[in-house]
């Protein structure tokens, strides 16, 4: 559609403001049903068109406006990046970049060329409102025979499938190789399936451009349009930009061109789902360096400016990319942290009763992801130091980060094959840790140089405290595979089977007291679009802990001091062939794992945990001799299962695991058909409650990244025998705001760890007579058996 009349590329037909109070201005948003003008204004015969990085014109007509005069620079019509005039230096940088002054055509990079295209139809947008009046012109209501107007840079998301826990959905994780947490997207042209949406607003442009305002302060009602994407305060008489602009969080395009900025607040930074940020024709010398994280940005803007020649340089050669991650591994790091601290949830009076009671027990547990190094690319985290992405840097502080609280337990989950073997295994050893450690199934069908960079969940524990019973992995596909009530439909094979999570149980006993503790380390599946996997994988979790408890309930109590049962015939070659299950193979309490055979691999568990695990040991001498507790059931052990459930509080999750119990028709089924779980509903017996459930809230972000924070990792515990004393306080709240996310290079993970002390409350029952059956009389072989010398 052609307007001879009213094009907005024809500066004198619109009118001219003058008022520098922005709010009385008659601003023009968009409306709705009306498409966002995102990027260039439409096609109209007043200026040119920038599509997919090329300049267009109209057949017939062609750029009419006058050169836009500058202070920094003449017109743009000759010369491939018009002198500046600024030093002499600058101009032989200048001169160097496009190639030899004696060639005849000089040369000027792809990137440079998109970067002056842009820079003309930026100049070409200076009058009023010129984006909003485009946007309005290309909403035109047309006749039906005449063509409709429409954005052709407008990029329509595809549908998403919106879940119960606050993410956006997404397609199949197997489509594009992401990182298996809750939150880490891929860097491209369409919508992240793990990015917030912004909140819910007719309208997401705003145009400001072209009159005349001169202050922003800092109270704007501006900056509370949180919903915004589009932001264009272009060719007006700012001087200097707050930096609470750096709260409209999901803005995309930010067009502060043709003002008076001879600085920009590093906070601008903060804003990392930018794309286009446009600064032409200001007062600009130099860019903070904590744009380093605005790793999304296509196009910065920075034409017109006296900006110094080496960061010129950069984008001119290789582009807006270059000088971003020039400057954010350049970036200076703040200042550390404040300490996390402890949070009581127990009066200082009881602290110290139970600090006095000798009979009082109590145990600790750290629970971390530690996202590991096939995970931590620069595709997924491309807003953290290049150095302080890289293994050699976090391996130091997450080991710092572990060892720091001294606890009875280590829950890690991504831990990979090579980094166990080589590392955590062999550092913590000496810290008096032994471990436990399952990869991913997917390692059995890998080579040996690929399977070492295979995930799975690593437990540690003080080996001069605590002895290792029994071991379990739970791999919930293969679980899955085995129950009667899972008919072998669509939804089971394209759903469940494809995920190769896991959890480790390890079933521990207090070398003192004999007080016996079950630690599950658990990693469910990460994708909101399979939040009915995550149910599923809970559910499947909670059932095998409770078979487990049951089954160890029955092991007998540990012999009194002195006592050596005498060797019961075959016994060793009983627990060689029948305590071992399939996939007792990949287990490992030593650095030594995955040499091939299984057979001879489950020879090597026993034989290493039999020369690494100490003998039962009685109570110091000064202490008079504690019958240890029997235990009637399994539900009467102290149960602790941690990990990263990838679940918000608000999930289906978090519903099951707390109340013990999920109705067959939660949202977060999806419709899908899981037998029992689906027609029953689910239910269980452990009791649990979170941990830091008694801070609620204010609960710790224990996932931080620029599209998601929240409390996606948990440290459940059975009530009925366990109680809380104290959890560790999340990060520093006021630090976070000046953070875009995680990894960095003071927290080295893009979770944050979180840290429990439990008591154990005194069993009810009676002690009976002590029995020393065979462990495993009566019982089917569903673990891996730890022996232990006398």
């Amino acid at each position: 559609m052609y307007y001879p009349q009213q094009s907005p590329g024809i500066p004198h037909k619109l009118p001219n403001h003058h008022d520098n109070n922005p709010w009385r201005l008659p601003l023009l948003v968009q409306q709705p049903g009306q498409q966002s003008a995102v990027g260039p204004p439409p096609q109209s015969p007043g200026y040119a068109l920038y599509t997919n990085g090329a300049l267009q014109h109209h057949p017939g007509h062609h750029l009419q406006h006058p050169p836009l005069q500058h202070h920094h620079q003449s017109s743009m019509s000759h010369y491939p990046s018009p002198p500046n005039q600024h030093t002499h230096q600058q101009q032989q940088h200048l001169l160097a970049a496009q190639g030899s002054p004696a060639s005849a055509t000089p040369v000027v990079s792809p990137q440079w060329q998109q970067q002056l295209m842009k820079c003309e139809i930026i100049r070409a947008s200076r009058s009023a409102h010129h984006r909003a009046r485009a946007s309005a012109m290309a909403s035109r209501t047309v006749t039906k025979s005449a063509i409709p107007i429409t954005n052709p840079n407008l990029i329509k998301p595809p549908p998403t499938e919106t879940n119960g826990n606050g993410n956006g959905g997404g397609g199949s994780p197997d489509a594009s190789p992401t990182h298996p947490s809750s939150t880490a997207g891929p860097i491209a042209e369409a919508p992240r399936p793990t990015a917030i949406k912004p909140p819910e607003n007719t309208w997401t442009s705003l145009d400001m451009g072209g009159v005349n305002i001169k202050n922003l302060p800092p109270t704007s009602g501006l900056f509370s349009f949180t919903f915004l994407i589009n932001l264009y305060l272009n060719h007006n008489a700012l001087s200097t930009v707050p930096p609470e602009i750096s709260k409209l969080r999901h803005l995309e395009l930010l067009d502060l061109s043709g003002n008076n900025l001879s600085t920009v607040p590093p906070e601008l930074g903060m804003l990392t789902q930018l794309k286009e940020f446009y600064l032409y024709d200001n007062h600009l010398s130099t860019i903070p360096p904590q744009f380093g994280s605005l790793h999304q940005l296509q196009t910065l803007g920075i034409e017109g400016n006296p900006l110094d020649p080496m960061l010129k340089s950069m984008i001119q050669k290789d582009g807006t990319q270059a000088l971003i991650s020039y400057l954010r591994d350049n970036c200076p790091v703040d200042a550390e942290p404040p300490p996390r601290l402890w949070k009581h949830l127990i009066s200082p009076q009881e602290q110290e009763m139970l600090a006095q009671d000798p009979n009082v027990e109590t145990c600790s547990v750290l629970c971390y992801n530690i996202l590991c190094e096939k995970y931590a690319t620069e595709r997924l985290y491309g807003y953290t130091p290049s150095w302080a992405l890289a293994w050699s840097y976090r391996k130091g502080r997450i080991l710092d980060e572990i060892t720091k609280h001294n606890t009875d337990f280590l829950c890690l989950q991504e831990v990979d094959i090579a980094a166990y073997e080589d590392y955590f295994s062999v550092n913590l050893a000496q810290q008096g840790y032994e471990g436990v450690y399952w990869p991913k199934s997917r390692y059995k069908t890998m080579n040996e140089t690929d399977r070492r960079q295979v995930d799975g969940c690593a437990t540690f524990y003080k080996a001069d405290k605590y002895k290792l019973v029994e071991k379990r992995l739970i791999e919930f596909s293969a679980i899955a595979m085995q129950r009667q009530d899972f008919k072998k439909t669509d939804d089971m094979f394209n759903r469940v089977l494809g995920k190769d999570h896991i959890a480790v149980v390890c079933l521990l006993e207090n070398i003192h007291t004999g007080t016996r503790f079950i630690v599950a380390n658990a990693h469910i599946h990460w994708d909101p679009a399979y939040r009915d996997v995550k149910v599923v994988q809970a559910a499947l979790l909670v059932d095998e802990c409770e078979k487990l408890a049951d089954h160890f309930a029955k092991y007998p109590p540990p012999a009194p001091p002195g006592f050596h049962a005498p060797p019961t015939p075959g016994s060793e070659t009983s627990s060689i062939a029948n305590g071992v299950d399939d996939s007792s193979d990949a287990a490992s309490t030593s650095p030594s794992l995955l040499d091939g055979s299984e057979a001879s691999s489950s020879n090597l568990q026993l034989q290493s945990s039999q020369s690494q695990l100490p003998p039962p040991t009685s109570a110091p001498p000064s202490q008079p001799y504690r019958p240890p507790p029997t235990y009637t059931d399994g539900s009467k052990i102290p149960l602790i299962v941690c990990g990263d459930f990838n679940s918000v509080p608000e999930s289906g999750v978090y519903e099951l695991l707390s109340t013990g119990s999920l109705p067959s028709t939660h949202l977060d089924f999806m419709s899908h058909k899981y037998g029992r779980y689906t027609s029953e509903g689910i239910r269980h017996r452990l009791g649990l409650k979170s941990a830091y459930a008694a801070v609620a809230p204010d609960l710790p972000v224990t996932n931080y990244t620029p599209s998601f924070q929240g409390h996606i990792d948990y440290v459940w515990y059975s009530s009925a025998n366990l109680a809380v004393n104290k959890v560790l306080s999340g990060a520093d709240r006021v630090y976070l705001e000046k953070v875009v996310g995680f990894p960095h290079p003071h927290f080295p993970s893009d979770h944050v760890y979180i840290v429990s002390e439990f008591r154990v409350k005194p069993p009810r029952e009676s002690v009976p007579s002590r029995q020393h059956p065979h462990p495993h009389h009566g019982s089917a072989a569903v673990a891996t058996p730890v022996t232990h010398n006398s």
